[in-house]
């Protein structure tokens, strides 16, 4: 089929009733073993993907370059088409910013920029995005140091959020370049969209800037509805009212309600999605973790085939995960109970929590000469015996995949899609 714009996915998604309503899943891109599982699930079950890559996993090289895979914008496409093509994958997909705009990199907010600085640097990073095909920008302009532990001003907001848009049309226009779509708002509770008045007058504000400039309006914007991932759990407290109530304030404007941090709920939650009318929802460090976690079943059944003298010696892989996960310090963002002060050396005294350290940021150093090697070693080691490591990661990541397709009736939207009026 033709491809279809992200904006032209979710007008025909908000049309859609009864059993035939879906959410779709963004996809944190966590490793090109990721983007393996990814299509060959959505080649089975016949749905879109949407990969949402952080300025921290993928931005331009001049700017820092992405922890994951070294990718910049234009290896991160490169690599996501060679993989279609490897799978045959001939379905929909789409890249995604996620998180796009000033203070986004975590440099850049840890350095306090002024606003006109950290501006300058979430445009070139946009810029970057388009010239190399992203589908959708996230405008998230909140994330301002200066603001912290207070609700960013709306008009403050939406003023930057309309400057940003503006930018990219400006160069997308210059560059003869076809549409892209949009998303806005943020999870965040500084964002202040967590009440459905305030998100409608968030809409309201932005739609009327937008067309005094004739700028396009977004595909979803995205609403606090109580979702937050700490550890290897949500920790949130999801509101289906407000879940409801959002999203039919979103319809009401033609856009889609989008949620982050969907990591790790309950069936209950996720099976309600779709009829609550929430149009998508971000999860990233859940596949991760479980691409980590089938990394040490397999370093399990090495350890276990050593001592049947079946495998002569054992990879480093295990020792090299624990270690690089603990001192890559990527683990704070999601710790609790005030561990995240804790020293490297405190955390490999306790077994217990660097394993957990471990499972929750060992995605932070896949990309880490080390572990690459280790991971090439345990493969052949397996191989040996028959055992196929490679296919067992992408099967684990996989069905931790469908577990979203299922609960969100994504299979078979593609087609469902093109019987949309």
């Amino acid at each position: 089929m033709n491809k279809l714009t992200l904006q032209e996915v979710v007008q025909k998604m908000l049309k859609m009733e009864g059993q035939e309503k879906s959410t779709m899943v963004g996809i944190g891109p966590m490793s090109r073993t990721l983007i393996k599982a990814s299509m060959k699930l959505a080649k089975e079950k016949d749905f879109p993907l949407m990969f949402i890559a952080s300025r921290n996993q993928v931005d331009a090289d001049e700017l820092g370059g992405g922890y994951v895979c070294n990718w910049n914008q234009e290896t991160f496409a490169q690599d996501i088409k060679e993989v279609a093509e490897e799978m045959n994958f001939d379905g929909l997909y789409y890249l995604c910013r996620d998180h796009g705009g000033p203070w986004q990199r975590d440099n850049e907010r840890n350095a306090h920029l002024p606003e006109a600085d950290a501006m300058e640097l979430g445009k070139r990073s946009y810029l970057y995005d388009l010239v190399n095909g992203f589908d959708l920008l996230h405008i998230d302009p909140t994330k301002d140091p200066y603001v912290v532990g207070k609700v960013i001003d709306p008009d403050v907001n939406v003023r930057r959020t309309v400057e940003l848009i503006e930018f990219v049309e400006g160069e997308r226009k210059a560059r003869h370049l076809p549409p892209v779509s949009y998303e806005v708002g943020t999870e965040e509770t500084n964002g202040g969209l967590t009440s459905p008045e305030n998100y409608q007058k968030f809409i309201e504000k932005l739609h009327t800037q937008l067309d005094k400039k004739g700028l396009p309006h977004p595909s979803f914007i995205v609403g606090n509805t109580g979702t937050l991932t700490r550890l290897t759990e949500n920790v949130g407290h999801v509101d289906s009212t407000s879940c409801k109530e959002l999203s039919a304030v979103a319809k009401k404007y033609g856009v889609g309600l989008k949620e982050h941090n969907g990591d790790y709920l309950d069936d209950a939650v996720l099976l309600e999605h779709p009829a609550l009318g929430v149009t998508a929802m971000n999860v990233a460090p859940e596949f991760g973790t479980v691409e980590t976690q089938a990394y040490l079943k397999l370093i399990e059944v090495e350890d276990r085939l050593v001592k049947q003298g079946l495998i002569k010696e054992a990879s480093g892989l295990g020792q090299a995960l624990r270690e690089e996960a603990v001192n890559s310090g990527r683990w704070k963002k999601w710790m609790v109970d005030g561990k995240d002060k804790l020293t490297p050396k405190e955390i490999f005294q306790d077994e217990k929590l660097t394993l957990l350290i471990t499972e929750i940021s060992g995605h932070y150093t896949f990309n880490n000469e080390r572990i690459k090697n280790e991971i090439r070693k345990l493969y052949d080691n397996l191989a040996v015996s028959g055992i196929d490591g490679e296919e067992y990661v992408i099967d684990k990541i996989a069905d931790s995949i469908d577990h979203y397709v299922e609960c969100f009736n994504l299979k078979g939207l593609t087609t469902r899609l093109q019987d949309v009026a």
